[in-house]
Order: structure tokens, then sequence, then C-alpha cells
């Protein structure tokens, strides 16, 4: 494995349901632990990192809201996850002496500061790992659109989208034996095949800026540097 990181900014996506571990829902503060030890060791290298975290492991949205509340109230009790998983990362970091800030999209100043993409700016190139919370501050959109769209916003170089599956498949190859994986894929590709890697919206956009997108499993969180050190993992998609 490369020692330098090829990447000098990057946005890390990670889905609720992998800080849960095993457990599925909750939090398992050892996986947390490995997770932040492999963001430190990024940061320790130069590399500035943003963090856009999901709330699955507390609540999905319209998925579990889905026939029995209203969309938008649904969708902002997801935020509220977001923002309870972001609270956790974020003190482990400071167990660790990573410096650390949490922004959310919905002002909650006693808690976190409001999103605001100069301050963000400002933090990441102090060293600062920043964690967005609360995904874009509007329903009907996922955590992964959020993930999209502070990395455009933020100048990263490239997303990581960290999954419970190591890269992006022809199907699901929990249910599909014959899946094939891919090592690279374009966004055309990705939108015209429908694969699962983000949804449309997200991979739109990271389209449209050119934001390329690396899809690795989060199984063995040293993934994380090995993938920003340039280690071919996963899938990429550009």
């Amino acid at each position: 494995m490369e020692t330098k990181p090829v990447y000098r900014r990057v946005l890390l996506k990670i889905s609720g349901e992998a800080l849960a571990g095993e457990k599925k829902t909750g939090l398992d503060f050892d996986i947390i632990r490995r997770v932040c030890a492999a963001v430190k060791r990024c940061v320790d290298m130069g590399v500035e990192v943003g963090i856009v975290v999901g709330g699955g492991n507390f609540w999905r949205g319209v998925k579990d809201g889905g026939g029995r509340m209203e969309r938008t109230r649904a969708d902002h009790m997801g935020m509220m996850a977001t923002v309870m998983n972001a609270l956790a990362l974020s003190d482990v970091f400071e167990q660790m002496d990573v410096p650390v800030r949490v922004q959310t999209a919905i002002t909650m100043a006693q808690i976190a500061e409001p999103y605001i993409r100069l301050k963000a700016d400002k933090h990441l190139r102090c060293g600062r790992v920043v964690i967005f919370g609360c995904g874009t501050g509007s329903p009907y959109f996922s955590t992964d659109t959020a993930a999209v769209l502070r990395a455009a916003e933020i100048g990263a170089d490239a997303i990581l989208l960290a999954k419970n599956i190591d890269g992006v498949y022809s199907a699901d190859p929990r249910t599909d034996p014959e899946a094939v994986k891919f090592d690279r894929i374009s966004y055309e590709q990705v939108l015209a095949q429908h694969l699962a890697v983000m949804d449309s919206t997200a991979t739109s956009l990271s389209m449209d800026n050119h934001i390329p997108v690396i899809v690795f499993a989060l199984a063995d969180p040293e993934n994380i540097v090995r993938v920003v050190c340039g280690e071919e993992l996963g899938t990429k998609v550009d």
C-alpha cells in the first residue's frame, strides 16, 4: 500500500447502519472507534476530511414512516437521527485528540454549528474533521445526495462511499450468485442500469460536478486509509 495520500480533500459518507455493527440498530462504539482511528490516520497524513453520516440505525425516514406518517415529518426525524450519529462520532474523535466540528443543515445552536460553507472550508484547512448532520436540511433528499452536495460545495477531490458491500455489482450479490462486481463504471452506466450505488439524484449530481465516487466495504475501516492512499479497492464511479 502507498504511504502517501493521493487525495488532498475527501468527503467520507458512512451509513448509519454501518455504525450499528451486527446489532443493526443503535451504536457499536467498537466500530466507531475503528472508523475514527482510520480517519485520524488520514488526517495525520495531511488529508482534509469531511464526513456525512446517515441515520438508518435509528430511523429511515420514509421507509420507517411510510404510509403512517406525513413524508416531510418522517424525513425530519431521519435528519435528527443523523445528528445523534454525528455527535457520537465527534465525541470519539475528541477522545482521540482529533479536532472536530459538527455542522448541521438545520439550526440547533446549543449542540452544533450551523452549516456555513466558508466556515467548513476554514475548519478543513485548519486540519479539523467536519461532520455534516441533517442531510441537505430538506425532505425528499437522501444523505447520499447530501454527501455529493457537500463534496461539491467544499471542493472535495473524491467521495468515499463506505458501505456494507464491497463495491458495485450488476445485481445484488446477496441474492444473485451470478452478480458481477465492477472495478470501474461510469455514472451513465450506473443510471442506465439502475444500479444500487446511490439514488439517481445523488448520482446525477456527482456526474454533473465531475466528482469521482469510490464504493468500498467498511467491514475493515482500514479500507478508508487504503483508498485515500490510492489502493484500488471496491469500485470507482466516474
